[in-house]
């Protein structure tokens, strides 16, 4: 495991959702009381998400119902993190969007309007309803000069009955017809890191990222300049970390290991 030398006390906590905290909103063992052990040391946290389709509230109750009690607020999804790039890129601007409750809130709330009349954006977000209408009115605005903006590139997602294609692959079959490649604002990219930093006026220096995913959760946390933990409940299996350039700065069998290094005075990773 690689080991930070004379690591600042950690202040502030981020850890990914799925595979860290639930697998398809069936708890893992450990995560309810790692977020009772965050909420008891007053320390800022936030549960991080690539999912846009549901709001904060949302997120919650799902939460909620497997026993883990996070705060509203302590929530932000890729969808929040998009309507804070969009707004601080082109404030009050305009968007076609494609994506269900959580992207359409969290642009209405940073006070974006919603249209398929020459938009300032075309924004592509998670849904179980892709519109082939939709797509080819996405794909027509985008040729006519609406900048491409998706929430986040995973080409699948989980569910009961199998894969499901996700954003990422929605996304490809719009830049397949156009020839123009959205910018994705969720994980890999580091600004979903910075934007939650940004949220709890936190700094990289004192935050630790846990996640599941070598190639999003890990790699982002890493180029924003956080330390990170590995957590192997999830989609990066033990023996495969050493195939990946870049290292965790921990590595731990699951969320159930950090409960007592969150309960630490001054804990470092």
């Amino acid at each position: 495991m690689g080991r930070m030398t004379e690591p600042r006390p950690i202040e502030t906590w981020l850890t990914d959702m799925d595979g860290v905290l639930v697998h398809e909103e069936v708890p893992i063992p450990g995560a309810q009381e790692f977020i009772e052990a965050l909420k008891r040391s007053g320390r800022p946290f936030l549960v991080l998400t690539n999912n846009s389709i549901y709001t904060p509230r949302d997120l919650r109750v799902r939460l909620l119902a497997g026993g883990i009690d996070v705060p509203e607020e302590s929530i932000w999804t890729s969808a929040l993190a998009t309507a804070q790039f969009l707004d601080d890129q082109r404030p009050a601007g305009s968007a076609y969007v494609v994506g269900e409750a959580g992207l359409t809130t969290a642009l209405h709330d940073i006070g974006y309007v919603m249209t398929d009349r020459s938009p300032d954006y075309v924004v592509l977000g998670e849904t179980r309803t892709y519109s082939f209408e939709a797509i080819t009115r996405a794909i027509r605005l985008v040729e006519a000069g609406a900048r491409f903006i998706a929430t986040n590139p995973d080409p699948s997602g989980p569910s009961p009955q199998g894969t499901l294609p996700a954003t990422g692959s929605v996304a490809a079959l719009i830049s397949t017809a156009t020839n123009r490649r959205p910018y994705y604002v969720g994980k890999p990219n580091p600004l979903m890191m910075r934007s939650a930093l940004n949220r709890l006026q936190a700094h990289s220096e004192t935050t630790v990222m846990i996640g599941d995913r070598m190639d999003t959760d890990i790699v982002s946390g890493l180029e924003a300049g956080m330390r990170t933990v590995l957590v192997t409940t999830g989609s990066t299996r033990p023996e495969q970390v050493e195939h990946f350039p870049y290292r965790p700065t921990r590595v731990v069998d699951s969320i159930a290991d950090l409960v007592d290094l969150v309960s630490e005075r001054a804990p470092r990773a």
